[in-house]
């Protein structure tokens, strides 16, 4: 209960005022029934000393597991001086900004990141980001529907190699607005989406499709043929929604230039998770998602955008730019009502990306697929163990086991290494599959740790517990 500075006599002249004999009279249009008279549920407060001890048993359930773990947040590494300048107070507690009234600072440092992200993406624009990833998807789809007035049907191609999160959220996001999303099979070969496949679906749906999503790297962590099927989208007046890994960005071709060189039109619209930038795993967030487009599609884009002017004395200022107040109000005439900003991990990732820069960057992203490659080769020399697919991938691969699972997770977890992700609830046609990853922070010993662990467990010998390195 917030702190109330009223006495009991400043109330009763308020109640006074209004003709009111109590606080409760103020209340009497809800029904009896639906008042809670009690609050057994609620357990008693505890003292200061008490939280904190409650705290801390918390904070030590944390797995310290050597993880490789990924299938949509990774375990990067983040300079000390990102977080340490992102909690100044200046930063720390300054209000999102939804008001022109916002801090020059603030303002600054969002226009900043939207440059950043533009230039990372080779898109026109960028938002000022939204809630996390899979929101970011279905704000992509909405905004796609608004944009392509030459489609009527509403229908939207989606690959089954987009993360099955994403896919749901979007699901749930859309349908209520009579959108509908089609779902693409992938190559069991590849682990790919084809453009047989794609054209497949379109013809039965019968020709009309407002816009095609493809994920790269995809979920299995394969890369997308995603020239070829930027450029039969836009052949066919149909949009292209690309779904990003940001650091993948600084090796991979961008969204913004995916086609061909002949056409180079690129992806319509770009968006994904900004987790990898800079802000830790932290048992699932908050995280943020982020949004860019073309030029064209400015209007339609949800969310703050800044931009960069001069006033009358030609000093330069930051202001928000193409979206008035009342968008937050218009209800149904609104490009979104839950265009949630999370203005402080952005803030960790424009600081994060200044200091690492362009090179630092791309050397993170080589470093996440090289070590990828090593571990691959060194699990997949285990007998029973195997590569699902034939296709190319960045820092993530699905393997395949000859025991459960979850089963051998579990065993490796009870040993300190998180050792990848189950993909048998969401893809039950791949078997005893798993999903692993790693990125620039896991080392030639983590990786032969991993090894020496799996092959034990699937040869039913005992792992001894030191051999898992702690982080």
């Amino acid at each position: 209960m917030p702190f109330i500075p009223h006495t009991e006599t400043e109330i009763k002249q308020m109640l006074d005022a209004i003709g009111a004999d109590s606080t409760e009279d103020l209340f009497d249009e809800i029904p009896p029934h639906l008042r809670e008279v009690s609050l057994a549920g609620i357990p008693q407060g505890m003292t200061e000393m008490e939280i904190a001890r409650l705290m801390r048993q918390r904070a030590q359930q944390n797995s310290t597991a050597l993880c490789f773990l990924g299938a949509g947040a990774y375990e990067h590494h983040i300079p000390a001086a990102v977080w340490e300048i992102t909690t100044r107070g200046e930063f720390y507690s300054a209000y999102t900004p939804y008001q022109a009234e916002a801090s020059q600072g603030t303002l600054q440092l969002t226009y900043e990141y939207q440059s950043m992200m533009t230039a990372l993406m080779a898109m026109d624009v960028s938002n000022a980001s939204l809630y996390d990833g899979a929101s970011g998807l279905a704000e992509a789809i909405l905004m796609a529907v608004r944009g392509n007035r030459k489609s009527k049907s509403r229908k939207i191609l989606v690959p089954t190699t987009v993360n099955p999160v994403y896919r749901r959220t979007a699901h749930t996001i859309v349908k209520g607005q009579n959108i509908e999303l089609l779902d693409v099979p992938y190559d069991s070969n590849t682990g790919t989406v084809t453009l047989d496949e794609i054209k497949q679906q379109c013809e039965a749906a019968g020709g009309d499709i407002t816009a095609v999503v493809l994920q790269q790297p995809n979920f299995f962590g394969c890369l997308e043929a995603v020239d070829e099927i930027t450029d039969w989208a836009h052949e066919n007046n149909i949009l292209l929604i690309a779904v990003v890994n940001p650091m993948a960005m600084a090796v991979l071709t961008p969204p913004g230039e995916w086609g061909s060189a002949e056409k180079n039109s690129g992806a319509d619209i770009a968006c994904g998770d900004g987790q990898p930038l800079g802000a830790p795993m932290s048992a699932g967030g908050p995280y943020y998602g982020f949004l860019c487009c073309k030029q064209n599609l400015v209007r339609q884009m949800p969310g703050r955008i800044i931009g960069r002017t001069v006033d009358l004395d030609g000093r330069e200022g930051f202001v928000l730019t193409l979206q008035a107040r009342e968008q937050h109000i218009r209800r149904s005439k609104a490009t979104s009502n839950i265009c949630t900003n999370q203005g402080l991990v952005v803030t960790a990732s424009t600081i994060y990306m200044a200091i690492m820069g362009a090179q630092g960057l791309e050397n993170t992203a080589a470093a996440c697929y090289a070590n990828n490659r090593k571990l691959v080769e060194s699990l997949t020399a285990i007998p029973g163990v195997k590569a699902a697919f034939t296709s190319p991938c960045f820092h993530e691969t699905v393997l395949q086991l000859e025991q459960s699972a979850e089963k051998v997770l579990a065993e490796l977890m009870h040993h300190g290494i998180l050792g990848g992700y189950k993909l048998g609830g969401d893809y039950p046609e791949l078997g005893e599959a798993i999903l692993v990853c790693t990125t620039e922070m896991r080392s030639d010993d983590d990786i032969q740790t991993y090894a020496r662990a799996l092959e034990k467990v699937l040869a039913g010998e005992p792992v001894m517990a030191e051999e898992g390195v702690l982080c």
